[in-house]
């Protein structure tokens, strides 16, 4: 992943929710769309930009994958009807099917806040643990100017955690 040379670049860990199955997705370009609902701004909101790095895991396990922010869109004030009509829009890129929209669409209702983040360029990579020292144990999106803050060094781990096998990296 080149990363882009200045001051202003970020690294982001997104913590995924590993039962929703998305980060398999991803990888495979099928979700393209990082989106995250809000009752109130929360990280990372104004912090994510375009050339951003995002790393992602599923909630309990390693980090397995790198994905690179093309764009972000934010929007505010939302009602049932706006989210409703975001999902329709970005849904499919966000890993959403089609049929599951309404359901999605009654989680989200009374979220006041969307981000979209954008993705190109997904891989995977060495799978390495993070330290949330200082976030919180219940955050879901960690923001640093350096990924190697937040890297447990010399952990070892179980080589059987991630499996990489047939999965096809697609690029954008």
């Amino acid at each position: 992943m080149n990363k882009r040379k200045d001051n202003n670049h970020t690294d982001h860990v997104a913590i995924m929710k590993k039962s929703w199955g998305l980060l398999p997705q991803v990888l495979t370009g099928e979700k393209t769309i990082e989106s995250r609902w809000y009752m109130n701004r929360s990280a990372p909101w104004g912090k994510i930009k375009a050339w951003d790095s995002v790393y992602f895991k599923n909630s309990g396990e390693p980090v397995t994958v790198i994905a690179e922010v093309s764009k972000v869109l934010t929007f505010e004030g939302l009602t049932p009807i706006k989210v409703r009509e975001i999902l329709k829009a970005y849904g499919t890129q966000d890993g959403i099917e089609e049929k599951d929209i309404p359901h999605y669409a009654n989680l989200f209702k009374d979220k006041k806040y969307c981000l979209l983040i954008f993705l190109r360029k997904a891989q995977p990579i060495e799978p390495f643990t993070i330290n949330k020292k200082g976030y919180g144990a219940m955050a879901a999106w960690l923001s640093t100017p350096d990924i190697n803050k937040l890297r447990n060094y010399g952990k070892k781990l179980s080589t059987n955690k991630i499996s990489r096998g047939n999965i096809k990296v697609s690029s954008h």
